[in-house]
């Protein structure tokens, strides 16, 4: 899921052209006003302040659609610590010396560090921060090309919908790799235009805005780096770096690369198909690449949960008494069911009471293990917070994997709570045009549009999709339950979604003007999630 917002992202900028020629006595609040098509709240751009922290404002006060953080350690948080909540984060890992994680992370006291052994006898070895379950593996195909790779073993309705994904996916990529290259063009004459004008091979923001502007030519170049920038991209350099990989992938994919791979038994020495075959995996909690780049998703993520508040240093999290478990189980490819199933186990018997899942794929080859894991957790009052996906479609229709239904069918638990993406734009564009939704299947929107998060090596960085909507709300329920610790998962999950707010506005689907719905029939609950009211509505429970 967390590919494809780039390439919308530069297919979008493209197509529009480059170079022309305590609170318990208090009340829950809501919008100001209903019709936000018709009176917007704010037509002004936002600070550079506000941009940074958006999903900390709040709607009222604000007029952004935040999630009221600042307004609920200000007038119902200050001076209450609450108990300290453990929070799993399964994902790509992270860089656990980071400035602004290092004070946040869970540390398995049962384990001493670095000796060898077992010492907790829970069968992983020196887990003192939690487990990285892919070991080496960094590369890895999807799970429809795992499928057609592997199809002679697979049932055939399975393999039937993989094929069709993966003859579909060739036909794309004989189309796209001609138009990513087109793309790439236009990126590297505007990074030569503003390299001429700024006079530097690397330029920041401020060189950008320093450009003259009687320089029309380097203004419509400086235009185009801002709209990258302003999707979570570094510069055009970024661009041109994954525009590069999109390409060597669509070549790689017409060459049938992908079907000759196998990086779980080169790697990891391990049977995806078979559940018990023992421990794998190691406790390298950023993955293999010393540099740490392949940890950039885990981290942000856990930065937007836990970044350790009020220190002075790049972010605050939105959760001020958590311990971060690190699950690496996501590769650069799709996540594998045996990975995630076991995480969420682990997670569950280590003490963690929240779950974020950053990560979705639309085929499983075996779903029933990550469903019986979700249940175990269930059984342990762990809440697990699930990114929607980032397809822009209507999954009450497409099925997406981890979900706790099959479509819009009765769902397994109550510990299951998916979310999608808010824009901080709070009018008909404040969907993510990104963003998956659904009236039985996305749970609630929270922000997800350009977060400032941290990432690896004490660095700070942009990001955006359901991935991040995700933890901003894994980071309103771990407040939750700090606060009110003998809430059960499955009541922190009703709170979020009783407690946030609704407008009665039409917002656009998918990124596609021509496709509008009511905000309330994109979500189960109609509602955007609100630190301040869901911290009223629990001190009522």
């Amino acid at each position: 899921m967390k590919y494809s917002i780039f390439k919308s992202t530069l297919l979008t900028v493209a197509a529009a052209g480059l170079l022309a020629s305590c609170g318990s006595g208090g009340a829950i609040v809501s919008p100001p006003i209903e019709n936000i098509d018709s009176t917007p709240l704010k037509t002004q751009a936002l600070t550079e302040e506000q941009a940074k922290n958006w999903k900390d404002y709040d709607l009222v006060t604000d007029t952004i659609p935040g999630m009221s953080v600042n307004k609920a350690y200000e007038e119902i948080l200050k001076g209450k610590k609450g108990k300290t909540v453990i929070v799993a984060v399964i994902d790509s890992g992270i860089d656990v010396e980071h400035e602004d994680l290092d004070g946040v992370l869970w540390t398995n006291n049962d384990e001493i560090p670095n000796n060898g052994k077992d010492d907790d006898n829970n069968g992983y070895i020196d887990d003192v921060h939690g487990w990285n379950f892919l070991g080496d593996i960094v590369d890895e195909n999807l799970e429809y090309e795992r499928i057609v790779r592997d199809k002679a073993m697979l049932p055939a309705d399975i393999v039937a919908k993989a094929q069709k994904e993966y003859d579909g996916k060739v036909a794309e990529a004989q189309q796209t790799k001609q138009q990513y290259e087109q793309i790439l063009q236009q990126v590297k004459g505007a990074d030569a235009i503003l390299v001429k004008a700024t006079g530097k091979e690397e330029y920041t923001d401020e060189d950008v805005k320093a450009i003259a502007a009687d320089n029309e030519e380097a203004q419509q170049a400086a235009s185009y780096y801002n709209r990258l920038r302003s999707n979570g991209l570094e510069g055009l350099g970024d661009a041109i770096d994954q525009l590069t990989t999109l390409i060597n992938g669509s070549v790689s994919l017409l060459n049938g690369d992908k079907l000759k791979t196998n990086y779980r038994k080169d790697l990891l020495n391990d049977d995806q198909y078979t559940w018990d075959t023992g421990v794998y995996g190691n406790n390298e909690y950023s993955g293999p690449d010393p540099e740490k780049a392949d940890a950039f998703h885990g981290t942000h993520v856990a930065g937007i949960i836990a970044a350790e508040r009020d220190n002075g240093l790049g972010v605050n999290g939105v959760a001020n008494n958590v311990e971060i478990m690190v699950l690496r189980a996501v590769s650069m490819g799709d996540e594998y069911d045996k990975d995630i199933a076991k995480a969420i186990r682990y997670a569950a018997d280590n003490g963690a009471k929240i779950i974020n899942g950053s990560f979705g794929k639309y085929h499983s080859t075996n779903p029933e293990w990550v469903w019986e894991a979700i249940k175990y957790a269930a059984s342990k009052d762990v809440l697990f917070v699930n990114a929607a996906g980032n397809e822009g479609i209507d999954t009450d229709f497409t099925q997406v994997y981890p979900q706790d239904q099959v479509l819009a069918g009765a769902e397994i638990s109550d510990n299951f709570l998916t979310v999608g993406a808010l824009n901080y734009e709070y009018g008909s564009g404040l969907l993510a045009g990104f963003s998956n939704y659904g009236k039985s299947t996305v749970d609630v929107f929270a922000p997800g549009v350009a977060i400032y998060s941290t990432a690896p090596n004490n660095e700070y960085r942009n990001a955006g999709g359901t991935s991040m909507a995700s933890p901003a709300t894994a980071g309103v329920a771990a407040v939750i339950r700090s606060q009110y610790p003998k809430l059960t998962a499955g009541q922190v999950k009703q709170v979020i979604m009783d407690s946030g707010l609704t407008t009665s506005a039409r917002v656009i689907l998918g990124g596609n003007p021509e496709d509008m719905k009511a905000f309330g029939e994109t979500t189960t609950s109609g509602k955007m999630v609100n630190l301040y009211n869901a911290l009223i509505l629990a001190s009522k429970m």
